[in-house]
């Protein structure tokens, strides 16, 4: 089984989405020994934003590509073989200003592709990565699941990856972070134990 791991956090070893999504990694690879890891952490490896040179570099030839066109289409090749060749996919999603990160935001723009993630149909579009299961950290300083405040949080990355033809979408949140130290090692702690929970051998 090959995992893909992405870190998104700026915020280095102070990250709760960080600690957890560690957690899961560890719990999984307890569970199935054998697993591959692929680790990415768009904070210290940030993937450029989507924008023209991007569908420049993917419109030429790679024999006419320039250094910088080269640069463009070899990022969103790599991050593209990553996620195809994973079964599963964990992403450490903090919450910023309501919602996920730029770097991740980012990352699926060069992952959400049509005729390789998903396809437009005569009856509409379909998502083409439906044998993959997703792990959600979701970590927000705030209360915001199930409010229309997270709805470009949690819910979008819900959408996005639902588009891709992903159905098996698991969250592992903790909210309330920055709500005091009790709310915060409540949360954590409650977090962990799910994490315990889900990976827990049969």
């Amino acid at each position: 089984m090959k995992l893909l791991h992405i870190d998104s956090s700026i915020l280095g070893d102070h990250s709760a989405s960080r600690q957890l999504s560690r957690e899961v990694v560890e719990a999984w690879k307890a569970a199935e020994p054998g697993i591959a890891v692929t680790y990415r952490d768009l904070a210290a490896d940030a993937i450029s934003h989507f924008s023209a040179q991007t569908l420049v570099a993917a419109g030429t030839s790679a024999e006419l590509r320039d250094a910088a066109l080269k640069h463009e289409a070899d990022l969103s090749a790599s991050a593209m073989a990553e996620f195809l060749a994973a079964d599963a996919v964990v992403i450490a999603a903090p919450m910023y200003n309501f919602s996920i990160p730029t770097q991740l935001k980012a990352w699926i723009d060069r992952i959400a592709v049509a005729g390789q993630t998903f396809r437009y149909t005569e009856a509409g579009p379909e998502g083409l990565c439906g044998g993959k299961k997703l792990v959600i950290v979701s970590t927000s300083g705030g209360l915001h699941a199930g409010q229309p405040s997270g709805v470009g949080h949690e819910d979008y990355l819900k959408l996005v990856f639902g588009f891709l033809g992903i159905t098996d979408i698991e969250v592992v949140r903790a909210e309330g972070l920055s709500y005091g130290d009790d709310m915060r090692t409540k949360a954590l702690s409650e977090a962990t134990l799910q994490i315990g929970q889900q990976f827990a051998a049969a």
